[in-house]
């Protein structure tokens, strides 16, 4: 099966441009290629918020487990937000990216920030060869699974286009399949990241409504994200109701839900 998932994720990069929302439990999964996306990726953040924990807290072998239910519950494509690889050496690195991708997953991320606030970026040689080093891992699994890298300067405070775009262009050339951006928030900034690196694709974050969809496929754009945007929109629901109860006692909220159980019997 990972097989057929792979070779439809890479068709999928091929042309034109496709949503690929974030679930980040087994139920939203499957929900989400219910309702027609032909592919879905993974959420660190909101996986790691149905633990309790903040976004970056989480285990590698938490991560492989998540990957291999969201994988195995649906019929499309699955992405993996491997974060930062769960190491710091390339040859680490290398190690870890071949557990995931025997997951079953279609593709997986590898992004180059540190989570440490005084120095959040990786050196740039050393986040090229850990690129390198992830693409070289999915080359020896034999599974050609879709290589994303991330370039994190707008999520950890180094808004720079001009470092960012050096970066992507590195991990381009370091055997990258597409490459991302995180947080860039202007049309023209998307359209100068796509003409960098073209002819690879580039996948966007859209996790507030500067963009449609199609205004996203006319600057070239192939793949479209959200990260935990839809796992907040829910989280956002659950504390207004939640607040309401504690602060006023009443429900005001409980009116016009879904039905849960008739959309996951639809399946």
């Amino acid at each position: 099966m990972q097989e057929a998932q792979v070779s439809t994720f890479r068709r999928l990069h091929d042309s034109g441009t496709f949503v690929m929302p974030n679930p980040w439990d087994v139920g939203t999964a499957r929900v989400l290629a219910q309702l027609g996306f032909k592919a879905l990726a993974t959420t660190s953040a909101g996986f790691a918020w149905t633990l309790g924990r903040p976004d970056g807290h989480g285990t590698l072998d938490e991560a492989l487990a998540h990957f291999r239910a969201v994988a195995a519950a649906v019929d499309v494509p699955v992405n993996a937000d491997f974060e930062g690889g769960y190491a710091v050496e390339p040859e680490d690195v290398a190690a870890n990216v071949r557990l995931a991708v025997s997951t079953g997953i279609a593709g997986i991320s590898i992004e180059d920030s540190t989570g440490d606030g005084e120095q959040p970026l990786h050196d740039f040689e050393l986040a090229v060869d850990r690129v390198r080093a992830a693409r070289q891992a999915i080359e020896e699994s034999g599974t050609r699974v879709v290589l994303t890298a991330r370039s994190e300067g707008f999520v950890v405070g180094r808004p720079d286009i001009e470092e960012t775009v050096r970066r992507l262009r590195a991990y381009a050339e370091a055997g990258a399949d597409c490459l991302y951006a995180p947080r860039i928030g202007t049309r023209e900034q998307v359209a100068t990241i796509v003409d960098a690196v073209a002819p690879k694709p580039v996948n966007l974050l859209i996790n507030a409504p500067f963009i449609t969809v199609a205004e996203a496929a006319a600057l070239g754009v192939r793949r479209i994200s959200v990260g935990g945007t839809l796992a907040r929109a829910a989280w956002a629901g659950f504390l207004d109701a939640a607040t309401e109860i504690a602060q006023a006692g009443t429900f005001t909220r409980f009116t016009s839900l879904p039905d849960v159980d008739a959309r996951l019997r639809a399946e």
